[in-house]
């Protein structure tokens, strides 16, 4: 089948999706997997923050790079690339756990290599979209991928939950490796048109490190986009440090039930699923910013808070609905918006300089929520005396009541910090100061 002939647009897009949808199954599966089998080895929250931290933090690092090379060459290719060494690093704790001898520090250093990878993905995904989809359906495209991993977040912890007994560890990765070969399928049957080559990018081209340092440098000259990041980050820390913990939370607050942190995993996906659907019916509010606002706002308040409020399934699996409901509305919000303004053929630097910048907080949180979670929050309501009798009344005590404590004070602390960001005007009125990419004459155009 010749490139032109193969399915592009919302049918294309669809089709990577469906794939996609499948490998967030799979991915899904084996984390759950892998942090019931962390937990049981080492009963800590330390530990599983820091599968989280190498899992997540190359990714960040590596962003301008990948980002660079992501304009540079075919967008497709990239994204099958990040999609087999995904799977790779799967294979590799596959055989180590097979074979007897998988350690807590095998899934740091699985993590880093796939995370590593995983720093081409969203430059070159979020930047076919802009070539793949009209403008008009940014937004709806945008909510279609949050609802395919939310969808999986219902998925992946109901089969891994009921499968372990089953198929154990191993036959869970054998599914994980099915599904990630399912979506690069997916992308090789698809044609990703190459974007129009812009003013911006001209001026952008030049060596491999000039194109890395571009996308940082095209932000930092534009103190709305500046300032969306800014907030970003800020949130991102406050998410982190929360969510990093919740697992081992649930796990100590239930005596390590896996039915329980499944059923509030699984309403993580049903919040996210819901949400990310009526976005893409809708296709989401004209006003992004306050959308921003007021959506970090509720996902603290209404996720978070109630997510370390809670000391059984019922509060957790609301809190954990909320928490998850507005991410594809945010999500899709901040999306489109630099898919609208920011040139295609320059996408790529400028999303991996900005998933730099708004990202660059959570590994710290990262590294900082398990410390805290077991040595300050965990300390402070094992004994309850004094002030910390009256916080076990909301938080109520016991091993895991620290933790319900770091939760709930994040989310207090989210719904200020999701506010402050909105006093400034060049964030606030981002969205008319900017002009749209579109309103611009491109160079040329590739064929």
């Amino acid at each position: 089948m010749s490139s032109q002939s193969k399915p592009t647009g919302m049918l294309g897009f669809s089709i990577v999706w469906a794939g996609q949808f499948l490998s967030y199954i799979g991915s899904g599966m084996t984390h759950f997997a892998l942090t019931i089998w962390a937990w049981q080895v080492t009963g800590q929250a330390t530990a599983l923050a820091l599968v989280g931290f190498f899992s997540f933090a190359p990714a960040v690092l590596v962003s301008p790079l990948a980002g660079a090379i992501v304009d540079r060459v075919s967008r497709k290719a990239v994204m099958i690339a990040s999609d087999l060494a995904s799977g790779a690093s799967t294979v590799a704790i596959l055989i180590l756990h097979l074979t007897g001898h998988l350690q807590i520090w095998h899934l740091f250093v699985a993590g880093f290599f796939a995370s590593a990878f995983e720093s081409f993905q969203f430059p070159a995904y979020s930047s076919a979209i802009s070539t793949m989809v009209d403008k008009k359906h940014y937004m709806r495209a945008n909510g279609m991928l949050s609802m395919a991993g939310s969808a999986s977040g219902i998925i992946a912890p109901i089969l891994a939950g009921g499968l372990l007994v089953l198929i154990g560890i191993d036959g869970i990765m054998l599914i994980d490796i099915a599904t990630f070969s399912f979506a690069v399928l997916a992308l090789a049957f698809v044609f990703i048109p190459k974007p129009e080559c812009s003013k911006a990018g001209e001026k952008a081209k030049g060596s491999l490190l000039k194109e890395s340092l571009f996308g940082l440098k095209y932000i930092f000259a534009n103190r709305s986009l500046l300032g969306i990041q800014l907030a970003v980050c800020s949130m991102n820390l406050v998410f982190s440090l929360g969510f990093t913990v919740m697992a081992a939370m649930i796990l100590a607050r239930s005596g390590s039930d896996n039915l329980i942190l499944g059923t509030v995993e699984t309403f993580m996906g049903i919040g996210g699923v819901v949400g990310g659907a009526l976005v893409a019916a809708w296709g989401g509010p004209k006003k992004k910013v306050p959308t921003l606002v007021f959506g970090w706002a509720a996902i603290s308040l209404l996720g978070m808070a109630i997510l370390g409020l809670g000391q059984g399934l019922v509060m957790w699996s609301i809190g954990a609905f909320f928490s998850t409901f507005f991410f594809p509305i945010t999500g899709g919000a901040n999306q489109s918006i630099w898919q609208a303004k920011v040139p295609p053929d320059i996408q790529g630097r400028v999303f991996a300089a900005r998933r730099m910048i708004g990202q660059i907080s959570a590994p710290i949180a990262m590294l900082a929520a398990g410390p805290l979670a077991d040595y300050v929050f965990e300390p402070i309501m094992s004994s309850p005396t004094g002030f910390a009798k009256t916080l076990s009344h909301l938080v109520g005590s016991g091993p895991g009541a620290g933790m319900g404590l770091m939760l709930l004070v994040l989310g207090l602390a989210g719904a200020v910090v999701a506010f402050a960001g909105y006093a400034f005007p060049s964030y606030r009125n981002a969205e008319t100061l900017l002009p749209d990419h579109d309103a611009q004459e491109p160079e040329s155009a590739e064929a």
